[in-house]
């Protein structure tokens, strides 16, 4: 049964989140700050990591950083993150702490879905780029 680990401080994301993931085959778990997810990670060893980029004391990015950061030195295990954005112009946060895929809010189960599934997977998730300029970024080409 895949678990998600879900930080955010908004009940709204938590609901949506909820709504479209968990289930009688996924569990969510969630996380009201930042610095709560590394300790959850070692409690419910997560499928995927669900990061609001607005978290209260710690926000997204640097709770993402820091799970990165944590991975490298063996800390934890290597997860897939996805961060929720607020507005396309924040992919570049998402692609500087190496977030594994993003959506842009408003939130819908669908897209929902479709991204946790793929990075479930193993694979990645952009929303919000524009391939043209930026396809050389996501698959590592220079």
């Amino acid at each position: 049964m895949p678990t998600v680990l879900l930080a955010t401080d908004a009940d709204w994301v938590f609901d949506d989140v909820d709504a479209a993931l968990g289930g009688a085959d996924t569990t969510v778990y969630r996380v009201r700050a930042g610095v709560d997810v590394i300790p959850a990670i070692h409690e419910v060893a997560p499928d995927l990591i669900v990061l609001d980029l607005q978290i209260g004391n710690m926000g997204g990015m640097a709770t993402c950083m820091e799970i990165r950061h944590d991975e490298t030195a063996e800390r934890i295990p290597i997860t897939a993150v996805l961060m929720l954005l607020d507005r396309a112009a924040d992919t570049f946060l998402a692609r500087r702490c190496e977030a594994d895929g993003w959506l842009i809010k408003p939130l819908d189960a669908f897209r929902l879905r479709k991204a946790a599934r793929i990075l479930m997977d193993g694979y990645s998730y952009f929303e919000g780029v524009d391939e043209a300029t930026d396809l050389a970024t996501h698959v590592g080409a220079t």
